[in-house]
């Protein structure tokens, strides 16, 4: 998953917040890690020279910019007292889905305080990364992050995991696992690298592999980590105790054709397979088949077109792999049962039992025909 670098404005708007804010700007210009912008007014202008990245010198009061401010940026670092970051806020205030992050350092650089979007907006975790440089303390009054605890608003949010869950259920669910009830953490896909801190996961935190093993008699609520369709009897069950987590699925292809099949054929046999489980071209890591297939321009020219990774296997190798539909056909013609399950399952390195699509096949108008399997990846650890 690409991570984007948030787009950052320090703003200072007197002499003293000024010399911290260049002090603060040339350490992160230096880091190179940043969109960075410094913002102060025209009467400083001659102070912010020397730094080395964006500037915007405005004339008049600092209120005006605010509304441009919030826009254009995701963090907002004020060298500004509070209170008056609060006031300046305070009217172009959205929602903790859309507002930025804001943070203020402190006139003596001791305190570091995320204000607002301290979870969603990635303030919380801003500000410690500011206390680090600046040798400060954070300043974080967020439940979860004081505690501990899973934040349940943003968990695997850096792993591109969605949250489905009402508002009212994120809520209650959020004061639950801050309150130290006991939760299921029932997780059937995704990584298991999900727990970043430094300190162990809280006791009143429960690990499953499966909802089916929840004695939901025991915990007050539920952290669903899955690509499973929730029946709505266990919405309806759980009572806005239930927020579900959607990890990006990953996808390999294993892929066969006629020799000399059109492009056309082998794109609509896939269209066709990932349409029968809900997926997407995106969600596809890479593609395999058989190494006869090497020279096969439909199967390059997929590859190219996607940008996938395609991997030859000999017929000997994908021979050894067991597979759902043996065909003495292709074992006649390739020196294997199977090219396409097979070649899928290899490349993914897994079992036939995470096969989402056994064997596709599909007919073109021409009469060549093309076979598509998708095995689901699993992630290791």
């Amino acid at each position: 998953m690409s991570v984007v670098s948030p787009r950052v404005a320090l703003i200072a708007i007197t002499k003293h917040g000024v010399s911290q804010m260049v002090a603060l700007a040339a350490k992160m210009v230096s880091s190179d890690i940043e969109e960075l912008t410094v913002v102060t007014s025209r009467k400083f202008a001659s102070e912010v020279e020397s730094v080395d990245c964006n500037k915007i010198i405005y004339q008049g009061a600092m209120r005006a910019q605010m509304a441009s401010l919030m826009e254009s940026f995701d963090q907002l670092l004020f060298f500004v007292s509070l209170g008056a970051v609060v006031r300046l806020a305070a009217p172009h205030l959205k929602s903790k889905d859309e507002d930025p992050g804001i943070v203020v350092v402190d006139d003596a650089g001791k305190f570091v305080i995320p204000v607002l979007s301290g979870h969603v907006g990635g303030a919380n975790e801003y500000a410690e990364k500011i206390a680090s440089i600046l040798q400060a303390t954070a300043v974080v009054t967020t439940a979860s992050d004081v505690g501990k605890t899973i934040p349940v608003d943003i968990l695997g949010r850096e792993l591109g995991w969605k949250i489905e869950a009402p508002k009212i259920n994120i809520t209650r669910v959020s004061a639950d696992v801050v309150n130290e009830e006991p939760i299921a953490f029932v997780q059937e896909a995704g990584s298991r690298d999900w727990w970043r801190r430094d300190s162990a996961l809280p006791a009143n935190i429960h690990l499953f592999d499966s909802f089916e093993d929840v004695d939901l008699t025991q915990i007050k609520s539920l952290l669903w980590v899955t690509n499973q369709d929730i029946p709505a009897a266990v919405w309806d069950q759980l009572d806005e105790r239930l927020v579900v987590y959607r990890p990006p699925r990953r996808l390999m292809l294993g892929v066969g054709c006629d020799r000399n099949t059109p492009l056309e054929t082998v794109e609509t046999a896939l269209s066709n397979a990932l349409k029968q489980i809900n997926a997407s071209h995106d969600q596809v890591d890479g593609m395999a088949t058989i190494d006869k297939k090497s020279d096969e321009v439909a199967l390059l020219q997929l590859a190219d077109s996607h940008g996938w990774r395609c991997t030859y296997f000999s017929a000997e190798q994908l021979s050894e792999v067991e597979v759902p539909n043996p065909s003495d056909v292709v074992m006649k013609y390739m020196g294997t049962p199977a090219v396409a399950e097979a070649a899928a399952i290899l490349a993914a390195e897994t079992t036939m039992d995470d096969l989402l699509i056994e064997k596709y096949k599909y007919r073109g108008k021409d009469g060549k025909n093309a076979t598509i399997s998708v095995v689901e990846i699993k992630e290791q650890g």
